[in-house]
């Protein structure tokens, strides 16, 4: 079994609780896979930061919902515990019609939504929400409450949340902020009916905040004192929960020989600072391609999905990792790109100041170089990058545009359709992304890549352009998880070998 944290909205408290839950069972020397429900980056950085495993996205929007069962069941067969951080509140998600259902996924159970919907109440589990994962996973759901302005009301909230769908299994409830003793008192007698276990008490405390900015948290690579906390929120975990309930619920069921229980030998390419131990790859494919891909990773360029990594690699690429916030030298000998989004907003003085990558990434996308961008990755490709205090900050140079910063958050599943060949796919092909972004490009691609919805609103509303095709390059707002659809990877990787790199700078044979 395993443990799915959820919260009654967004700021209840989930993932302060997963990390101090993950920092002591590491602390014990135990080993622990964590999940995230959703296409959150940054959350999982903090996972794999303190557990020293890539964290895996669940997320059957991005991908699908036998995808998300496989991945979940892959992932746990090496461990001892296994919990899932859960996303925004319980049953919060996307209204998805049901001839929508498998769209991708040959291998969905059509059962599924029956079961999770019951009719005597017409209730439903929002699509891709936290209930709906912990179903699919038939996992129990610890709930946490913030607490913080509540004490009798606190009963009708738990309540409501566990009667809201009944095939959602409880194990009990985690009491963020509380205030003090005699708040927890008036806490306390309020549960006292309901016969739900209080597995956890956490008191108010702004010293374990982790500070965030416009897109959420701070990313953990940015945060110097970050062991520090860590060990406070162990320290806390340790006497804040009820361990002797909560780890026959968070131990890990393997399966024995079942599905997902193969391992695939993959050397994992995450930077040590990050990710320290190898782990096991979802797709199984042949290995088709022996080329050298240059992964833009550093503090600027850092949301990428652990799955789109594995499965470039069980391709048979060859992933160098190398910041062009920081390094003065072009990697060798590589046949492509792969810019991940980020915070390059953020970091635009120094990554324009560094002009010698600048001209060299240049150079080579305009010798023919395939090249893969996303969000943060794109701005770095404009011409300019124009930040929050209206400083404007040349980029590559590459698509004739400037990415501005702004107020106006865009954020969202988003369907879209390619109009075009690119690096990554073919035309008429279909895909589900995200966006997430407060940036805005002040010249609109005159050439798109897609024609793009959001998520459930096709034929509804007008499609939208987006993405930039130039050279060999795919660059677009649209975050992709690749883990349901290997054929994207491996067009691109039959893209850079196709692709001659002598001569191209950065070539030293």
């Amino acid at each position: 079994m395993a443990l799915v944290i959820a919260g009654e909205r967004s700021g209840a408290g989930k993932t302060t609780v997963t990390i101090a839950l993950l920092a002591y069972l590491v602390r014990r020397g135990l080993n622990v896979q964590s999940f995230k429900v959703g296409p959150d980056y940054i959350d999982p950085m903090f996972h794999a930061f303190v557990t020293g495993r890539p964290c895996r996205n669940l997320d059957p929007v991005l991908t699908s919902e036998s995808y998300v069962k496989k991945c979940f069941s892959r992932h746990i067969q090496d461990v001892d515990y296994a919990l899932v951080e859960g996303v925004m509140g319980l049953f919060d998600g996307v209204s998805r019609k049901n001839q929508e259902s498998g769209r991708h996924d040959t291998n969905f159970d059509r059962d599924t939504r029956i079961n999770y919907r019951r009719e005597e109440g017409n209730y439903d589990f929002s699509f891709a929400s936290t209930a709906h994962v912990a179903y699919l996973l038939n996992l129990p759901v610890l709930f946490v409450i913030d607490c913080s302005r509540l004490s009798g009301s606190v009963a009708a909230i738990a309540h409501g949340f566990r009667s809201f769908n009944p095939d959602l299994k409880f194990a009990g409830l985690v009491l963020n902020r509380v205030a003090s003793d005699r708040h927890l008192e008036l806490l306390q007698d309020a549960l006292q009916p309901l016969n739900l276990p209080i597995l956890g008490v956490l008191r108010r405390d702004e010293a374990v905040t982790i500070p965030d900015r416009h897109l959420g948290l701070i990313p953990a690579e940015e945060l110097p004192n970050l062991h520090a906390a860590i060990d406070k929120l162990a320290d806390l975990a340790a006497v804040s929960f009820d361990w002797e309930q909560l780890l026959p619920l968070l131990a890990a069921t393997r399966n024995e020989g079942g599905e997902g229980s193969e391992q695939l030998s993959c050397r994992h390419s995450l930077p040590s600072a990050i990710v320290t131990q190898k782990d096991d790859v979802v797709n199984s494919l042949g290995k088709q391609f022996g080329v050298r891909i240059a992964v833009a990773r550093d503090r600027a360029f850092n949301f990428y999905y652990q799955d789109n990594l594995d499965l470039l690699e069980e391709l048979g690429a060859e992933l160098v990792f190398w910041s062009p916030l920081d390094d003065w030298v072009f990697p060798d000998n590589v046949q492509g790109l792969y810019f991940g989004g980020g915070f390059p907003e953020v970091f635009a003085e120094k990554l324009s100041g560094n002009v010698l990558i600048r001209d060299a990434v240049r150079s080579a996308i305009f010798s023919g170089m395939p090249t893969y961008a996303e969000c943060g990755g794109l701005m770095y490709l404009c011409d300019s990058i124009v930040d929050f205090d209206g400083n404007s900050w040349p980029g590559v140079g590459v698509l004739e545009t400037a990415a501005a910063m702004g107020k106006r958050l865009t954020l969202g599943y988003r369907e879209a359709v390619a109009v075009r060949e690119s690096s990554v796919l073919t035309a008429l092909d279909e895909v589900w992304g995200h966006e997430f972004h407060r940036s805005h490009l002040t010249v609109e691609p005159t050439n798109p890549v897609y024609h793009s919805w959001r998520y459930g609103k096709r034929g509804e509303v007008e499609a939208v352009a987006e993405g930039w095709g130039v050279c060999q390059v795919h660059a677009s707002y649209l975050h992709l998880h690749w883990g349901a659809r290997p054929d994207i990877p491996a067009r691109f990787l039959q893209q850079c070998a196709d692709f001659n790199c002598n001569g191209v700078l950065g070539d030293r044979t």
